[in-house]
């Protein structure tokens, strides 16, 4: 079984990865970061998430819990790269869109399962990071496959999941505030 403490800290890592990938390619939306100076910290950002998703699956004493934490990161990844992909190739993003209609729908009974187990303050947290993304990537959805007229609204919403959903759980965690503290008294 692999140490709890590791695998926190790895969590940790991941969402930090993640905060900073969603908030630059937020601003990316927005306008504010250009197609091709965006590719950088999604192939970051997936290189660092593939790794952790490999050793959460393939490591030692790897369990079905972190088979399964495995699985859902190698989602976020494939969306990194994928990103940086339609930038260095200059596509429209249509194949991306339909795929996050995919990563929207599995993750939705992730977040419902979660709110379901919740058991600390980390645990609250995360089942509502997982019912944030399930709803982003839907806005994913819409505005590439579908192309509607959100750009604005997803790109905020993207920077704002950033920095809620990735960055600070991630810091809370690596320095030791989240991974402990009780979700609710009693």
């Amino acid at each position: 079984m692999p140490d709890r403490e590791v695998l926190t800290m790895m969590l940790g890592l991941a969402l930090l990865w993640v905060g900073a990938v969603l908030f630059l390619n937020g601003l990316w939306i927005l306008g504010k970061v250009g197609d091709r100076e965006i590719i950088v910290i999604n192939v970051a950002s997936g290189l660092i998430t593939m790794c952790v998703a490999l050793y959460s699956a393939f490591g030692p004493g790897a369990s079905d819990g972190s088979i399964r934490a495995a699985a859902l990161t190698l989602l976020f990844t494939t969306t990194y790269l994928w990103v940086a992909y339609n930038r260095m190739n200059e596509v429209d993003g249509r194949g991306l869109g339909w795929f996050s209609l995919f990563v929207a729908v599995t993750v939705l009974p992730v977040a419902l399962s979660a709110f379901a187990n919740i058991h600390s303050t980390l645990d609250l947290w995360m089942a509502w990071n997982w019912a944030a993304w399930s709803a982003l990537w839907f806005m994913f959805f819409l505005l590439l496959a579908l192309q509607k007229p959100i750009a604005r609204m997803t790109g905020m919403v993207t920077a704002a999941e950033g920095v809620l959903t990735g960055w600070l759980p991630g810091l809370l965690i690596l320095q030791g505030y989240l991974a402990t503290a009780p979700a609710h008294a009693g």
